[in-house]
């Protein structure tokens, strides 16, 4: 997993509420678990005129000149504003990697589902919480200002805009540094790799007939 230290980046102005993990990556792409190739999908329903299917040229497929992921002016844009109840709906894992995989590093809403909340943080998505009053503020000077960057620094917990306002947000301890790290499942598991390996090796000796 990516370490998430400080970011800077292009802010998407996603101005709706309770958008649900369907919307974010339809089920008729879940066959696949490699994690990657998700990015073309995001949002697919929104994006495109025609629904998509697994397979597809998705270069080729007629935009949503209006839907904000297909406007110029947040082209590359890694931090996506949202509102309340981001990542409502079934607990597909999928959402957050096609979020990723399209180049999404941080979320900012006032609030998230609880399972989009937690696999955002095992996949390197940071989903940040800041108070209507100041997502609203945000979401204001995006639409006064032709590119709009924010900066992230996940070691003070503070987001930085253009002007040079600061907003701070919480976050528990262990997930920031696990994000800090780049640490996922699988990463925290293999800092004990010695010592799993020396167990293994030890009840070879105490019970043999295991490993038989």
């Amino acid at each position: 997993m990516e370490k998430f230290t400080v970011h800077k980046g292009i802010v998407v102005p996603l101005d709706r509420a309770n958008v649900d993990t369907d919307a974010i990556i339809p089920k008729q792409y879940l066959k696949s678990v490699k994690k990657s190739g998700f990015g073309p999908t995001l949002f697919d329903d929104w994006r495109y005129k025609v629904a998509g299917e697994p397979g597809m040229d998705h270069s080729k497929r007629e935009l949503h000149k209006d839907f904000v992921l297909n406007q110029a002016r947040y082209q590359g844009g890694s931090i996506l504003l949202a509102r309340e109840n981001f990542g409502c709906g079934s607990s597909r894992e999928h959402a957050v990697w096609a979020l990723t995989d399209y180049g999404f590093r941080t979320i900012i809403a006032p609030s998230y589902a609880d399972i989009f909340f937690n696999n955002s943080f095992k996949n390197g998505l940071l989903p940040i919480v800041l108070s209507e009053q100041i997502v609203d503020a945000i979401f204001s000077e995006i639409a006064s200002t032709d590119t709009y960057e924010l900066t992230i620094d996940l070691e003070k917990q503070e987001v930085i805009t253009p002007t040079g306002e600061v907003f701070s947000f919480e976050i528990d301890a262990f997930r920031k540094h696990c994000m800090l790290n780049g640490l996922d499942d699988i990463g925290l598991t293999l800092q004990y790799a010695d010592d799993i390996r020396a167990y293994e090796e030890k009840r070879k000796q105490e019970a043999p007939w295991l490993f038989a």
